[in-house]
């Protein structure tokens, strides 16, 4: 329909003097205006990086140097010491000489200047004693040191501006790596297996640590992130078991509030939003996200969030990023549609979008012979899936409608079964979170770097590949989609999107597939094998409203260590074992980071938990409530030494990875990197645009997002702190594993809650600010 289209608006006659060429009036139109877009957004692209590469100077500064070197030539001062007169003897055209040195040595001064910035910035920001302050309690050395940040941080940031500032990650000392891993592994061993590891411990430091230390070293020096690029080709790229379940993670839609009940019109509003959002990621506009309001973390892997799709390989993948892709992909009950999402030069309207799928929704036609569950392709093993690319996929039409997949900017499923939360249903959110996180194994392209998903009840979703980013950056891009939706964007009264309809959109366009029978056995085997992995997922979703994050802070404790604590109580009592604990923290305060681990299972909390569970101590709450404080001080001590880059984990693996590089055998690091993580889990940050005031606007809170299990017989658990009285958990497990059940986990962390907080209640701990819980 779409070649149709424009077939009308380009004609031509052959005639006896030759070929006569018609355009029509709407096609040079078009031409026009895209033309002019292009070019414009080259120029706001390039007036951005230029404001960004100079950051925190600002061009017109140089010409204030400029015209400051130039007066001097008429006052006689020569503020250069010499240096103009020396750069005026080697210039040619004698009558120019003393303005071009002027403005060449201004030049120099001002790059000179911009580094000095730039450094003293990035000495400044290497500076982390601040995190480690009492919450609520600020030194003056701290003060005086973010008064010096604010200084030297310029005005107006765009979203790449301080990327050149910020301090490379460092690399711990061996010694302090053995000594905290050595702390965190003492609670899960006996007195013998701890003897060992430290055998091994201590033979890996005195006979190979050094030599893979000083190559670490060397790698930090010349890299800008010593840990980045292995994280993503060893963690993520060359795993060759399905992404799907086990490395792709999902974020959920509002919980309460469903702003319209067409699929079309939510489906035309949120791509509308995104294609806002993108338009300002590719300028460079949106603001950096900053500590305090002022320390500011790293942009980098926002960069490939649009127009990225992960590419399998036979031995490792690779991310394909590219840039202005101007369609997005959409499958709909096994067919998949190629729509534009540009006319005359701008983005389509949301009633234009809402228009074309709806289109979709009303077309009939059946999926062709292999094409309803061809995408289980990305869902299944990462080997067959790369051999059938390039056996199947590598020419014809295949080719072609498989480029528009993997170049779109992003791909859009068209769901025809509704989800989302519903208080009247038990499992709601289980059903909701497993269609989320697979969905049929053939409904969503797993591959791209994320796919949104559409319900016919008006709820959204998205699914997220995990190589490129981690959730905070797509957690930022779906706070600002969910605001522009529902309060700047907004619908009719009958649901629609706003504004007048188009019906001159050229449809969307069926992409055509040749698939053999062959192709189709390997599209079944996998369907199969990613069935399986999602028939084992064991999923529990449940909002945990008796108290949130206001009452406790008031208990004067973080609420991180407040859950996690909670989590190891109910690990003991679902498990009757303490087990290793995953907690996922942040680098990004560093160039290029991305996550460390925190042990969370620590020798302070294993006594929390043993006294809590301990009848003789039934009368000693206020001993009970002392091992929590210490417990909780160091989770918030390990959580901020993983932040500020003296974590364990990603010191280990590096080290590992290097000691593979030089065929060193080092039996510690083997079984550090062998060891499996039963408790994986990860807080989904809210709120980091403040778009929206969730206490005037209570019900506009998300439903945060969550993980497949890590362990076969383990526990994943994702928690996010909605506003002041919520929290929200999605738990996974797999059925397979006899030793666990989610909704049971589920049942013993809301139970570990209430049991914390009704020991804060029963030591009356500070009358006059917490308010006892009924």
């Amino acid at each position: 329909m779409a070649e149709a289209h424009q077939a009308v608006g380009f004609q031509f006659t052959v005639r006896p003097d030759g070929v006569d060429f018609k355009l029509s009036q709407e096609v040079i139109k078009n031409i026009y205006l895209s033309g002019v877009t292009a070019w414009k957004k080259k120029a706001i692209q390039f007036k951005n990086g230029v404001l960004a590469g100079v950051y925190p100077a600002s061009p017109s500064s140089w010409l204030i140097v400029v015209i400051a070197m130039m007066s001097s030539l008429y006052i006689h001062i020569d503020p250069s010491l010499g240096m103009m007169d020396a750069i005026k003897e080697n210039l040619p055209y004698r009558s120019t000489r003393a303005v071009l040195s002027a403005i060449l040595f201004a030049t120099g001064l001002w790059l000179f200047l911009i580094y000095l910035l730039r450094y003293t910035l990035k000495a400044l920001l290497s500076y982390h004693g601040w995190i480690f302050e009492s919450h609520g309690k600020m030194s003056t050395s701290t003060k005086v040191w973010l008064c010096l940040v604010k200084m030297f941080s310029g005005r107006r940031p765009l979203l790449y501006s301080f990327q050149a500032s910020l301090p490379r990650l460092p690399v711990p000392s061996v010694d302090d790596t053995i000594h905290r891993y050595l702390e965190s592994v003492r609670p899960l061993l006996d007195n013998e297996q701890y003897n060992k590891m430290e055998l091994l411990a201590s033979d890996f430091k005195e006979n190979k640590a050094a030599q893979l230390q000083r190559c670490l070293i060397l790698k930090s020096w010349w890299a800008t992130n010593y840990v980045s690029d292995w994280w993503e080709e060893y963690i993520y790229l060359r795993g060759r078991s399905p992404i799907m379940v086990n490395s792709n993670f999902y974020i959920m839609d509002l919980l309460y509030v469903t702003p319209t009940h067409r699929q079309a019109a939510r489906a035309g509003n949120v791509v509308h939003a995104m294609l806002q959002y993108r338009r300002k990621l590719e300028r460079g506009e949106l603001a950096p996200l900053r500590a305090l309001g002022t320390v500011p973390m790293c942009s980098t892997q926002m960069e490939r969030m649009f127009n990225t799709t992960r590419i399998p390989g036979i031995e490792t993948d690779f991310v394909q990023h590219l840039t202005d892709r101007k369609h997005l992909v959409v499958f709909h009950k096994g067919r998949f549609f190629q729509v534009w999402l540009y006319t005359g030069g701008r983005h389509l309207l949301p009633s234009e979008l809402e228009t074309q799928f709806q289109r979709i929704l009303n077309d009939t036609s059946e999926p062709q012979p292999g094409e309803l569950k061809l995408a289980a392709l990305t869902a299944g093993y990462r080997i067959p899936w790369a051999q059938a690319r390039i056996k199947y996929f590598s020419q014809g039409i295949n080719k072609v409608s498989l480029d528009a997949i993997e170049s779109a900017a992003f791909f859009l499923t068209l769901d025809d079964e509704p989800q989302g939360y519903d208080p009247a249903k038990s499992n709601s959110l289980d059903s909701y979170a497993k269609s989320l996180l697979h969905g049929k194994c053939y409904d969503r392209w797993f591959d791209k770097s994320f796919t949104l998903i559409s319900y016919p009840n008006g709820k959204m979703g998205v699914n997220v590949e995990h190589s490129w980013a981690d959730a905070p950056i797509v957690g930022h891009m779906w706070e600002y989609i969910l605001a522009t939706d529902c309060f700047h964007l907004g619908y009719t009264e009958e649901g629609h999107c706003k504004g007048d309809v188009n019906k001159n959109l050229p449809h969307p366009t069926r992409l055509q597939w040749q698939i053999p029978n062959e192709c189709q056995n390997v599209i079944e085997t996998s369907y199969l094998s990613a069935k399986q992995i999602a028939d084992d997922v064991d999923f529990h979703g449940y909002l945990f409203a008796e108290f949130g994050k206001g009452l406790i802070k008031k208990c004067r404790t973080s609420p991180d260590a407040f859950i996690q604590l909670a989590l190891q109580l109910a690990q003991f009592r679902d498990q009757r074992v303490f087990c290793l604990t995953y907690e996922s923290s942040m680098t990004r305060m560093f160039r290029d980071g991305r996550t460390e681990t925190v042990r969370s299972c620590t020798s302070e909390a294993v006594a929390f938990v043993r006294a809590m569970e301990d009848a003789e101590h039934g009368d000693q709450d206020l001993e009970r409530l002392a091992l929590f404080r210490k417990a909780a001080e160091k989770h918030q001590n390990m959580y901020r030494l993983a932040m500020t880059g003296s974590g364990i984990d990603r010191h280990l693996f590096c080290l590992y990875i290097v000691s593979k590089y030089l065929g060193v055998d080092s039996p510690f690091l083997t079984k550090v990197l062998s060891e499996p993580w039963k408790l994986s889990t990860s807080q989904t940050p809210q709120q980091q645009l403040n778009l929206v005031d969730i206490n005037k606007f209570p019900k506009y809170v998300g439903g945060g997002g969550g993980f497949g299990p890590v362990a076969d017989d383990g526990y994943g658990v994702s928690y996010i702190i909605v506003g002041e009285n919520l929290i929200t958990f999605h738990i996974s497990s797999k059925f397979s594993s006899p030793d666990t059940d989610s909704y049971r986990f589920g049942q013993h962390i809301r139970k570990a809650m209430l049991d914390i907080q009704a020991l804060f209640n029963q030591c009356n701990v500070n009358k006059a600010t917490i308010c006892i819980y009924s």
